[in-house]
């Protein structure tokens, strides 16, 4: 068995009365999604922020936390200046309830620290800390959707390895899918990961998305006989431009566009991923038991 399913069944355990029961208000499941990128530059955050929006229409309660570090921008997308971020939280001057921000459509957002140095890697006590906020938020949630920086750092491999769900946002570029595959490869040989779900961003026609997909998939079965799953395309959309303009969401200004629907139908099928753990607390509770790992390395 592979670490990420032996963390998982360990994580079973501690829901069923074997650890620290959690404290997460309800005992519906929460699904956990970590979205991440090779590369920066291919739309990863617009992304999360329509997908957000576009389960959050689907009666889904949202938790969207900005999880790039030192360098979040979904506020600056989004228009939105809060006062507290992530950093405060983490500090203990603050609770989750008091950083929170309401984003479009009621969705939940957790802002993140932007040009923070000492938050670019978290530390073991940094960890502890947000687990204990997350598991003890008196919120109601469906869906944890973690908007991870780009690339392969400590912080981005903790988060998609945590978490229940990996989507791998792509763009059609040559450079894109080389680096999405190395992610998806320092995941697998690193820390067991199998199950990969790909977005492709920006692609011209849904014919050329499915061959973007066709040619990672093939690369991962053949290199690493890992699976990859197609959550489908976002076809490439003047308006997605123009809301990043306007700081709102395409989904929010342009609901009956190209983009807007390729997000509604890309939700859909996030939302009906089979979820690894039934276990009361849902994903949260995994969620809290990877926190309390020492380090990256030792996942």
């Amino acid at each position: 068995m592979d670490q990420a399913a032996t963390l998982r069944e360990k994580s079973a355990k501690v829901g069923a009365g074997g650890g620290r029961p959690t404290q997460t208000k309800g005992t519906r499941p929460i699904q956990v999604i970590a979205v991440s990128s090779g590369k920066g530059g291919v739309g990863k955050t617009n992304s999360v922020v329509n997908l957000a929006v576009a389960i959050q229409q689907q009666g889904k309660k949202v938790l969207l936390l900005d999880a790039d570090l030192g360098l979040g921008n979904i506020d600056v997308l989004l228009g939105l200046t809060p006062k507290l971020n992530l950093a405060d939280l983490l500090s203990g001057e603050k609770s989750l309830e008091q950083v929170l921000v309401d984003g479009p459509k009621g969705i939940k957002i957790l802002p993140a620290s932007s040009g923070v140095q000492e938050l670019t890697e978290l530390s073991t006590e940094d960890r502890l800390q947000l687990s204990q906020h997350l598991d003890g938020m008196d919120i109601d949630i469906d869906v944890m959707i973690i908007d991870t920086g780009a690339g392969i750092s400590d912080n981005v491999l903790f988060f998609n390895v945590a978490a229940q769900d990996i989507v791998v946002v792509v763009s059609p570029e040559p450079t894109s899918l080389t680096d999405a595959y190395a992610l998806m490869k320092v995941l697998f040989k690193k820390h067991g990961e199998r199950r990969f779900n790909l977005l492709v961003n920006t692609a011209k026609t849904k014919k050329e998305g499915l061959e973007v997909y066709k040619k990672i998939s093939l690369a991962a079965e053949r290199f690493l006989n890992i699976s990859v799953d197609y959550l489908g395309c976002v076809l490439y959309d003047d308006n997605v431009q123009k809301s990043v303009v306007q700081q709102r969401a395409v989904m929010e200004l342009y609901p009956h566009t190209k983009a807007s629907r390729c997000f509604k139908e890309v939700a859909r099928e996030l939302t009906q991923l089979p979820s690894y753990s039934n276990v009361k607390g849902g994903g949260l509770q995994f969620f809290w038991r990877q926190m309390l790992t020492k380090d990256i390395g030792s996942i």
